[in-house]
């Protein structure tokens, strides 16, 4: 007889966070890099962003290709097989010696993470009842802007005491131990032998029909892609996203550029945003139960609200090119970085409760395909006319198309969903 563990299933998103944290680490490694290895290699701004848009691009490609071999291998095998491979093409990166070089390692980092956020949303499905599950997408989704938080001081000081390359090899060790431990420790709560039946009954007597174990439905892509609740979530997803691809990629070139910011500044200041994201996923997933309880308002309509309030928060970073002090801009996109995580947990919980369980992953797939579709694009527009319009007016831009995301998600995501 094994004895179980009190409230189980806060340690099972523990670990997915970790997880996202390692991931997004090691994709912001790059971005934190960036000053170094434009005196390295020679970079231009341009081929910069053609090596942002590499990782966007196959990230894009592979989204619906890993939702699938999720749903079809299960949670932890899937997840596992994923991150072990993020880690070895991290660690390929310090083997680089020019943009293209680059481009090709970070693509194949990028082509792997993308298994990342369906993952975690599925098992969120799989360990939380409904009302408890945008408090635990935004746990995990938490990971998100703290391995970007990370990043800054720790690729900065592998950077300082050894090399640019050891920095892509320890954010790609990292992960590769914490593939292995989520292979030993992930299970479903069926077969989770430290789980007592108070908290299994909990966690499944809370979910819709449509995640329960006994349910074997599921829908074929053309269905789900046809469908009015996927375009409800994706479209918003494919006009918030460039924000937060923006923020992850380009901070710490642009304090470099625009304020003349050195590696050490970087490492100081760039973490700030992230910190305040940090934030804005764990309050943005109390804010929809709040919503529900405070205004009694239905779960969709309480997610939505979610994404009202980050979408008006974003005009801040708009506002980043009326200030000349480095500081004022960090601040501002400080709360982008809190709006943006808000807005964006509400969007990604919101395909956990229109879709089952056979096919969240492959739902949040293709609605994470628009989404880093429209960031692999921005990226390559800012590499285009960063260094002639400067950022100021694609900050601007972020901030109309975030303020558009949250008029799509009220026109087309009706209440009730349907499958129509």
């Amino acid at each position: 007889m094994y004895k179980t563990i009190k409230n189980l299933r806060w340690y099972m998103i523990a670990l997915v966070t970790i997880g996202t944290i390692l991931g997004y680490l090691t994709r912001n490694s790059i971005a934190v890099a960036a000053p170094v290895l434009n005196e390295v290699m020679g970079l231009t701004t341009q081929q910069y962003s053609y090596v942002v848009a590499a990782y966007s691009a196959c990230y894009t490609i592979m989204q619906p290709v890993a939702g699938y071999i999720l749903d079809l291998l299960g949670t932890r095998l899937g997840y596992a097989v994923f991150a072990l491979l993020w880690s070895v093409f991290c660690i390929s990166t310090a083997f680089s010696g020019s943009w293209v070089g680059l481009a090709f390692a970070r693509g194949a980092v990028g082509a792997t993470e993308a298994a990342m956020i369906p993952a975690g949303l599925k098992a969120t499905s799989e360990w939380f009842p409904a009302k408890e599950r945008s408090i635990a997408v935004g746990w995990f989704n938490l990971g998100s802007s703290l391995g970007a938080m990370i990043a800054p001081p720790l690729v900065a000081w592998a950077i300082w005491f050894h090399s640019w390359q050891w920095a892509f090899v320890l954010c790609g060790l990292l992960s590769f131990i914490w593939g292995i431990f989520w292979f030993i420790l992930y299970r479903h709560p069926t077969k989770q032998k430290y789980l007592s039946e108070e908290e299994k009954k909990y966690i499944l007597s809370g979910q819709e029909a449509s995640h329960q174990t006994s349910n074997t439905e599921k829908l074929p892509a053309s269905k789900i892609l046809s469908s009015r609740r996927f375009w409800g979530i994706a479209l918003p997803r494919f006009l918030a996203e460039p924000a937060w691809g923006t923020f992850n990629a380009w901070i710490p070139l642009f304090m470099f550029t625009a304020y003349g910011f050195d590696l050490k500044q970087i490492a100081i200041f760039a973490w700030m945003p992230m910190l305040f994201a940090d934030i804005g996923c764990v309050l943005g997933g109390y804010m929809s139960p709040f919503f529900q309880k405070r205004f009694n308002v239905s779960l969709i309509n309480s997610r939505k609200w979610v994404v009202t309030v980050g979408a008006v928060l974003m005009i801040a970073p708009g506002l980043i090119g009326l200030f000349s002090s480095p500081y004022v801009a960090i601040f501002l996109f400080c709360i982008g970085g809190f709006a943006h995580q808000t807005l964006s947990g509400a969007l990604i919980t919101l395909s956990s409760d229109v879709f089952g369980r056979n096919e969240v992953a492959t739902a949040n797939g293709f609605t994470g395909m628009a989404a880093w579709l429209a960031s692999t694009i921005f990226a390559l527009i800012v590499g285009a006319l960063a260094d002639t319009v400067g950022f100021s007016p694609l900050f601007i831009i972020l901030t109309c198309l975030d303020l558009l995301a949250a008029v799509a998600v009220w026109t087309i995501l009706k209440t009730p969903t349907t499958n129509e």
